[in-house]
C-alpha cells in the first residue's frame, strides 16, 4: 500500500471545510457588491481564482485515487472539487448577468436624461 499523504482521521475534513468558507463569502461578496455594480474586476477574478482552486482540488482528488491513497483522502479532495466546478462553474453566467443588468439599468437611466 502506498504511504498516506496525510492522516486521514484528522486531517480530511479541512480542503473541503476551507472551500466551502470561501465559496460562501465569495457568494455573499456577489450578492452585496455584483447588484450595485461594485468591485467587478475584483469580484469576477476572485470568482475565477475560486473556480480554479476547485478544479485544483478536483485534479488532486483524482490523483489521490490513482495512487491508491485511503478513502478518507482523495473523498476528502474530490468532492469540494466536484461541487466546487460544476456550482462555479454554471453560477459564473449568474455573476456576470448580474454585471451586466447594472450595466443596462445604467444606460437607461442615462437616455432617461
Amino acid at each position: 500500500m502506498v504511504q498516506p499523504w496525510f492522516d486521514q482521521i484528522h486531517y480530511a475534513w479541512i480542503p473541503g471545510t476551507v472551500y466551502a468558507v470561501a465559496a460562501g463569502l465569495m457568494g455573499g461578496l456577489v450578492g452585496w457588491l455584483a447588484p450595485r455594480g461594485r468591485a467587478r474586476n475584483f469580484v469576477l477574478r476572485a470568482w475565477l481564482a475560486l473556480w480554479l482552486v476547485a478544479v485544483a482540488l478536483l485534479v488532486a482528488g483524482f490523483v489521490a485515487l490513482s495512487q491508491s491513497q485511503p478513502w478518507g483522502i482523495w473523498y476528502g479532495f474530490l468532492l469540494p472539487g466536484a461541487i466546487g466546478t460544476i456550482v462555479v462553474g454554471i453560477n459564473t453566467y449568474v455573476v456576470h448577468r448580474a454585471y451586466r443588468l447594472v450595466e443596462e439599468r445604467k444606460l437607461a437611466a442615462r437616455d432617461l436624461l
